[in-house]
């Protein structure tokens, strides 16, 4: 297939658009494709890039405006500490500036987070043995004390008092492990 560009040298580098059941596909060379960058244009629509893919998941959904506006007050710019991104810096490029970010931004993310993994924003996988213990002992703290806010929003008193000495216990072994109970 030839460069839809050139139409010299053979097409590497392939992409299809389906929009309303109407597929369109451009193919351009490697030097093509390099001129016009990152940015395509299709049909006379903007370009789009992966920067902007990924700030647009941000940008049009509800609940992140929803949240922005509630977390951030109007003349407040929130802004890594490390790196010094700010979260509009975020938005516009669609990648954080260092691992700091996520804990900066960790208010604004959380609501996105949940929704595009079906309700879950913390990691539930595999932990390894070797350097797990205290990750998997904190885990079983967050349970308990879930378990022990239900236990008193339903008046089990007997059963919070044995859940509050379950995750005391536990907080004890973990200080004793060396890690943080809190």
């Amino acid at each position: 297939m030839i460069c839809q560009e050139c139409h010299e040298r053979p097409a590497t580098l392939h992409f299809t658009k389906i929009l309303n059941g109407e597929k369109t596909e451009l193919h351009y060379c490697e030097k093509c494709a390099q001129e016009k960058g990152e940015m395509f244009m299709f049909d006379g629509e903007p370009g789009f890039s992966i920067n902007n893919l990924l700030a647009g998941l941000f940008s049009y959904d509800p609940i992140f405006q929803q949240t922005k506006q509630e977390t951030l007050p109007r003349n407040e710019i929130l802004q890594c500490e490390n790196c010094k991104m700010t979260f509009k810096q975020f938005l516009n490029v669609g990648k954080f500036g260092c691992a700091h970010c996520y804990e900066t931004f960790k208010e604004q993310l959380t609501p996105i987070l949940k929704r595009l993994h079906s309700g879950n924003y913390e990691h539930h996988g595999k932990i390894p043995k070797r350097i797990g213990g205290s990750i998997h002992i904190k885990k079983q703290i967050q349970q308990f004390r879930a378990d022990l806010h239900i236990a008193i929003q339903n008046e089990e008193f007997e059963r919070a008092a044995e859940i509050r000495d379950q995750v005391r216990a536990l907080e004890a072994k973990l200080l004793s492990e060396g890690g943080e109970a809190r």
